[in-house]
């Protein structure tokens, strides 16, 4: 019926009697948010999706054809059942609603208040039903959205964080928050908050002013019951914190620190003893602001029971003011206002150090690391050496290299720069180190090797000291070495405890460098200057000394050639087999391992006498070789000695007696190479023009046809002993006496240690059989 609607006495048809300009609900904002998170617009959406609802008179929901139900706990605990942002939703609503039955309501009146001043046709009922109102409400609701003030962004966010405030007992914050809001609109639980703000605030002023009169009477613990008891009436009450800290703040003869504060790289870490159980713990930074004022940040609040090993508590401030200069205050609370004297730290300058500063020290230059904090502008390194300060030096983030500096301590000061929240540039004190500059040898400039036989003498430039005043510093010393592993490149600084030791090869002369390398050495032999604990690492050449040729040994084949055997040394890849034939003609030939043991080593000599050697090949071009005495034989002229039967004269009456013909047989000297001429001075040998010693011809008989086997399977003819042979060249020996029984057969043979040396030439055996 027109005019007997609810709100008509008002003057408006269906407009609200209270029309909230705040929510006033503690924890608002998350709930707002998880509401965004379950894509509601308003918290209607939850409770009736897809129809309408009344919230004109309480909030209710349809229920069959024509009813209606009243939200309740019931409701709400089957919406909250399930997983989801809704579900989410649904139980911080229960649980509002558990606490305040009004506050559902006013909630939701509120925000469909917000949304209808936010759209453009707020002022028609269809925008109200496009939002799931009743359509027997959307006026109503319409017309509380004209009548209520309009709230901007911050008049919201006034309102909308009232109720946390309050419930944090921060009535100084609560006070600045209503007076944010406008001062028109019927929100009867808007005045019932200002009344009892009003009344609560004054307590607070008198307790501060007892405080204050208690305190410029010198009776301090009267002053700090009175401003804890402000503090507990207005817990942000600035005033009075800032005099508890004042009392209780440590003094600069105390030892003993209630509230401990480290400063780390980033963050501060806080650390107390909680002695009492059950009591928490509100942590607070204050903070000198660049003008003048002191800001007040709560860090966090640490709850009741998380106490560590020993009774401590403890955490970190990780949102720092860098460059700013703070002072920790832990409060104790309990039931969320405070219940004690607060543990007030020292200040701290939040200009975190650099931290792990090392320092390491080389020739003429020491280098710096470190790790910078991640909120440093800027880093500078001052630099005192040993004759004072030289002012700062050039350096990177985190690293510095001071160079061209005398022997003697240098100390370093490395300094972190940080720019205030006010925009000022703060310097940190600094963390110093100091490292001394140690004299270190000069590195050798140039090595050098040459062979010498089968030494290596060593030379070398540079490698001094550190000349000091023009004078060779005592103890400096030039180390040949072998690594075991990668060679350091040239001017490479060493410790002299990581160096290997010192080659350990003979020296054939006392106090000179040349040393005997082992056979088998191929090795980089690198020339490390040192002195005292401290070495530079110089140049390298590459050293070889082959295993020496063994076994060499030369026997003339049949087709001219001579065939070579040795035994091949291990490690060598390559030989180089040279000769020297009599006349004076050489010549030479490389020969590969795989080659020698597949094929042999045949050399095309002639017939006159030659001297062959063996030598190693070096594994690689440019290496210093210390080459072993070569391996050389000596192969005499090719000589042979034939012999025929030659058979008997015929005579006019009688047959004569057959003979046998030795002949020696040896290549003619070449000119001059007469063993009567002397040698050249410095020449080698001569080689042999024939040779010097001959086997003995024995010739053997047997009867038969079969020639004999060996020099004793037969019946001796004769003998000729080697060295008539070679004087005579050829000797005929008559058969005068039958040595066996005809027909018998002749065979020659040579004896004795030059057998191998000499060929025997036979002729054919049907030749030699005597009939």
């Amino acid at each position: 019926m027109a005019g007997l609607e609810f709100g008509h006495h008002l003057g408006l048809p269906r407009a609200l009697s209270a029309l909230p300009l705040s929510p006033l609900t503690p924890g608002y904002t998350h709930l707002q948010a998880t509401q965004h998170t379950a894509g509601l617009r308003h918290i209607g959406e939850l409770l009736a999706p897809g129809t309408t609802l009344r919230v004109l008179d309480g909030v209710f929901v349809p229920l069959g054809t024509r009813g209606q139900r009243h939200v309740n706990d019931a409701l709400l605990a089957d919406l909250a059942r399930g997983t989801g942002p809704k579900a989410t939703l649904a139980a911080a609503l229960a649980d509002l609603h558990r606490d305040d039955p009004q506050a559902l309501r006013r909630v939701l009146l509120y925000q469909l208040i917000g949304l209808l001043q936010d759209h453009p046709r707020g002022q028609h009922p269809d925008t109200a039903m496009a939002l799931g109102v009743h359509p027997d409400e959307a006026a109503g609701l319409t017309a509380a959205a004209r009548i209520r003030p309009v709230l901007d962004k911050a008049q919201r966010a006034a309102a909308e964080s009232l109720a946390d405030a309050w419930a944090e007992h921060r009535l100084r914050r609560v006070r600045k928050l209503l007076e944010r809001l406008p001062p028109t609109g019927r929100d009867p639980s808007l005045d019932a908050l200002r009344t009892t703000l009003t009344r609560r605030l004054g307590h607070a002023d008198a307790a501060l002013d007892a405080a204050r009169a208690a305190e410029r009477a010198g009776d301090t613990e009267a002053a700090t019951e009175e401003y804890l008891r402000t503090l507990r009436l207005a817990a942000d009450d600035r005033k009075a914190l800032f005099s508890l800290v004042r009392i209780h703040r440590p003094r600069p003869g105390d030892r003993a620190e209630r509230l401990r504060c480290a400063l780390r790289p980033e963050s501060a870490a806080l650390a107390w003893d909680a002695a009492e159980p059950g009591v928490a713990w509100r942590i607070l930074r204050l903070r000198r602001t660049g003008r003048g004022s002191t800001e007040v940040r709560e860090v966090r609040q640490v709850p009741a029971g998380a106490t560590g090993p020993g009774g401590v508590c403890g955490t970190e401030d990780r949102a720092l003011p860098l460059g700013s200069m703070v002072r920790y205050v832990a409060l104790p609370l309990r039931e969320g206002r405070v219940d004690g004297v607060p543990l007030v730290a020292r200040e701290l300058s939040l200009t975190p150090e650099v931290s792990g500063l090392a320092l390491t020290d080389g020739r003429e230059r020491i280098d710096g690391t470190w790790r910078t904090p991640p909120g440093a502008t800027e880093v500078t390194v001052e630099h005192t050496g040993p004759d004072g300060p030289t002012g700062s030096l050039g350096c990177d983030r985190e690293r510095f290299a001071a160079t061209g500096l005398p022997p003697g301590p240098h100390r370093f000061r490395v300094v972190c720069h940080y720019r205030t929240p006010e925009g000022q540039t703060v310097a940190s004190p600094g963390v110093g180190a100091t490292r001394t500059a140690h004299r270190w040898p000069d590195p050798v400039r140039t090595l050098t090797a040459t062979a010498e036989g089968e030494a290596i003498r060593f030379a070398w430039t540079g490698g001094g000291g550190g000349a000091q005043d023009g004078v060779r510093e005592e103890g400096a010393d030039v180390r040949l070495v072998c690594w075991p592993g990668e060679t350091p490149p040239p001017g490479a600084e060493l410790a002299t405890a990581e160096l290997p030791e010192p080659l350990p090869w003979p020296r054939p002369h006392d106090g000179e460098p040349v040393l005997c390398p082992p056979p088998g050495t191929h090795a980089e032999v690198a020339a490390v200057a040192v002195l005292g604990e401290r070495a530079v690492a110089g140049p390298t050449v590459t050293v070889e000394a082959p295993v020496a040729v063994t076994g060499l040994s030369a026997r003339r084949q049949t087709d001219g050639q001579v065939q070579v055997v040795l035994d091949w040394p291990d490690g060598t890849g390559l030989l180089t087999v040279s000769w020297t034939e009599d006349g004076g003609r050489t010549g030479q030939q490389a020969v590969a391992a795989h080659q020698y043991r597949r094929q042999g080593l045949r050399l095309p000599v002639g017939r006159g006498g030659v001297r062959v050697r063996a030598v190693p090949a070096p594994r690689a071009s440019g290496s210093v070789v210390a080459l072993p005495s070569a391996a050389e034989t000596v192969l005499p002229p090719d000589t042979s000695v034939a012999y025929r039967l030659v058979p008997a004269p015929r005579r006019m009456l009688r047959r004569g007696k057959p003979l046998i013909r030795v002949t020696l047989s040896a290549p003619d000297p070449s000119p001059g190479s007469s063993p009567d001429s002397p040698p050249a001075p410095h020449a080698e040998e001569a080689l042999p023009a024939s040779p010097a010693q001959l086997p003995e011809f024995v010739c053997v008989a047997r009867s038969g046809t079969l020639r004999p086997r060996g020099p004793a399977d037969g019946t001796t003819v004769f003998r000729i002993a080697g060295a008539e042979l070679l004087e005579l060249r050829t000797v005929e020996h008559e058969l005068t006496t039958e040595p066996c029984p005809a027909p018998y057969t002749l065979r020659g043979f040579l004896l004795g240690a030059h057998a191998t040396s000499v060929r025997l030439e036979e002729p054919s055996p049907a030749t030699l059989v005597v009939r």
